[in-house]
């Protein structure tokens, strides 16, 4: 059979057309072996193998034989099946990452929003559970500072002459802090603090609009909120909770080289 042919399957009532070398990326399975005829219990009728297995699950195994990866939906719970069709078809690479079932399932990822409003200032703390997330939320967020006369500032937007940006506080890998608005310094010189979030590319320094950006990019990042409290009342530092379904590293197989000539 030339690696030019397709190859046809009905598996439970399902129809899949693959290539001949994607069956055969591990020689040693009965998949590899039908092809061959050395496996009499996949029947040809019609031009097509007659598989009598589940035809839903045999999708995931043609994605693994084409992609050498386990990738399972969120909602996916039928490791257990899945692994007894990747036995079945002699698939023991698959077999096994399945059998580490642990480690393929979605993990829920939490994330907190500290956010303490004083006077002209808005002070941010942000924790989450994995420092992945955290990290890639660093470098969205940049905190820009403008320093100018306390008799010539009179505006919420930044002035016209570049802006220094300033590094974000990173006590550990799973959180970060900054904060805008604005502080007199030395003599009559005002600071102003502006944070900017990626995608947008505004310059904000009003606390509440800052957080509102935040947790818009933070849902529109997968992420929903769950839970909003006040951890201190008497400074009034509000805290918001969110989550949100973390897919797993995919699972990788090393696949078996095609014999040349099949």
């Amino acid at each position: 059979m030339s690696s030019r042919d397709v190859v046809v399957l009905s598996v439970g009532g399902l129809r899949f057309v693959t290539r001949p070398s994607t069956l055969q990326r591990f020689p040693e399975s009965r998949l590899a072996r039908m092809l061959s005829n050395e496996d009499r219990e996949f029947k040809q009728v019609n031009g097509e193998f007659f598989v009598d297995r589940d035809g839903n699950l045999f999708s995931y195994i043609m994605d693994f034989l084409r992609t050498l990866q386990v990738s399972l939906p969120t909602d996916f719970s039928d490791y257990q099946r899945l692994q007894r069709e990747a036995e079945f078809y002699e698939l023991h690479a698959l077999a096994e990452l399945l059998g580490h079932e642990h480690l393929l399932k979605p993990r829920q990822e939490i994330l907190e929003v500290r956010f303490f409003l004083q006077e002209a200032q808005a002070f941010f703390r942000i924790f989450g559970s994995c420092s992945s997330t955290v990290e890639a939320l660093a470098e969205q967020i940049t905190v820009f500072t403008d320093q100018q006369s306390g008799q010539s500032w009179n505006s919420p937007f930044p002035s016209q002459k570049p802006l220094l940006p300033l590094p974000l506080e990173r006590p550990s890998h799973h959180d970060m802090v900054f904060q805008c608005g604005t502080e007199f310094s030395a003599g009559d010189q005002f600071v102003a603090r502006y944070v900017s979030i990626k995608p947008d590319t505004r310059k904000l320094i009003n606390g509440t609009n800052v957080l509102g950006l935040l947790v818009d990019t933070l849902l529109g990042d997968g992420f929903r909120l769950i839970s909003t409290r006040t951890v201190w009342s008497g400074e009034k530092v509000e805290c918001y909770t969110l989550e949100r379904m973390r897919r797993p590293a995919v699972a990788q197989a090393k696949g078996s080289q095609v014999p040349k000539g099949r």
